[in-house]
């Protein structure tokens, strides 16, 4: 069984930062691409940013390029999601998830089959 879990939000003021971590138990993700999604409130689950098995490509939604920075270190099976320059409509609850073997990178979220349960960012203006 695939457990992952999400930890390092809260709130902020706009223009602060956070890090997100996400580590994942019952599966070495050194060998699987990673993710971030996140839902905000009324909305629909939307792609943030996706890393590759070692780390040589990445790829972010548009709203967030040059703010955020996803990472990994496979030595402690763990992803990260560095936020700066956050702005109010950041808010949202954060999800990491593994991708599908072969998965390169993507946005698209059904090509991930482990999530976890999320990690609320609220951004206050």
């Amino acid at each position: 069984q695939v457990h992952v879990v999400e930890s390092g939000g809260g709130l902020v003021q706009a223009g602060g930062s956070l890090r997100l971590s996400c580590t994942a138990s019952g599966r070495t993700i050194s060998s699987y691409a990673m993710g971030w999604f996140r839902q905000a409130p009324g909305k629909e689950r939307e792609f943030v940013a996706f890393i590759s098995w070692n780390a040589r490509s990445t790829g972010y939604t548009d709203s967030v390029k040059g703010r955020f920075t996803i990472s990994r270190d496979n030595a402690k099976n763990t992803v990260y999601l560095q936020m700066n320059s956050l702005k109010p409509e950041d808010t949202a609850v954060y999800y990491c998830a593994t991708a599908l073997r072969y998965i390169s990178g993507s946005s698209y979220s059904h090509e991930y089959d482990y999530w976890g349960q999320g990690t609320q960012v609220t951004v206050s203006s």
